[in-house]
Formats: structure tokens, sequence, C-alpha cells
């Protein structure tokens, strides 16, 4: 298994409970091992740990953009 580091740029207004739901989403796909916001430093920050065998960089953005259409990968 290999892991990878996404980080994804996601609108600062985004609400508490949004959040919450694209972390937890994130989290139940297969190959995402975990899925989080710096809320006090970084709050449009989220950052994806995941298995790129497994799940495609572009799926996992595709979904968050269900919550934020502009969403956006940031390279690392």
């Amino acid at each position: 298994m290999h892991i990878a580091d996404m980080l994804i740029h996601i609108h600062p207004e985004l609400d508490a409970g949004a959040r919450t739901d694209v972390t937890r989403k994130l989290e139940s796909f297969a190959g995402v091992d975990c899925a989080e916001f710096n809320r006090h430093a970084h709050p449009h920050a989220l950052i994806v740990k995941y298995d790129p065998d497994a799940i495609e960089g572009m799926q996992i953005l595709n979904m968050v953009r269900q919550y934020d259409a502009r969403a956006a990968m940031v390279g690392l």
C-alpha cells in the first residue's frame, strides 16, 4: 500500500456541518486513510491521506466538489 497526501482548498466559509460531512464521506471510501481540516490555522485547507492504488485523486476532488463546487487541488 502506498500513501499519498492531497491538499484541497475549500472556501473558508463552508459551515462546520458541511466540513464534518465531507470528512466523514471521504473517510468512508476504500483507499482513504484520513481526511481532516486544520480548523484554527487554515480553515480552507483539507488534507487527505489516501492510497493512489485504490482511489484516484480526481475521484476525491470530485466528491469534495459536491460540497464546494470551486474546491481545487493544491500542489505540495
